[in-house]
């Protein structure tokens, strides 16, 4: 099975280090970037990826409003929340959304692959 993601983080530095751990995948055909809530939900409209990995603390739009977005854009959604912050109503929020998973940076390629795994 591949799998198209959509990353979306503020930070060039972890939508870089995403992307990289994502093209070492055989299981990942295509990668898409956006910098915000927003324009992640305009490129999820767009590309209609296979996952999501979304920054939770943005700019403007925060990750759990786009994910929400994007749930009702497509309820089958699989979005994998990413944070610097490991707070339980985060992860909590997230869930309740129908987030796929949680991950909290700094991550490694382990923790990254582990998540397509299970969500593949």
């Amino acid at each position: 099975m591949s799998l198209n993601v959509l990353v979306v983080d503020d930070s060039l530095f972890m939508r870089s280090l995403l992307t990289k751990i994502f093209t070492k995948s055989s299981k990942i055909d295509g990668i898409t970037e956006a910098i915000d809530g927003q324009s992640a939900i305009d490129q999820y409209q767009k590309e209609r990826p296979s996952l999501v990995t979304m920054d939770i603390d943005m700019p403007g739009m925060k990750g759990l409003d786009a994910a929400k977005k994007i749930m009702v854009i497509n309820p089958k959604a699989k979005i994998v929340m990413v944070t610097s912050a490991n707070k339980t109503e985060m992860r909590s929020e997230a869930e309740k959304i129908g987030s796929g998973g949680y991950i909290t940076k700094p991550f490694d390629a382990e923790r990254i692959n582990e998540v397509i795994n299970a969500l593949a």
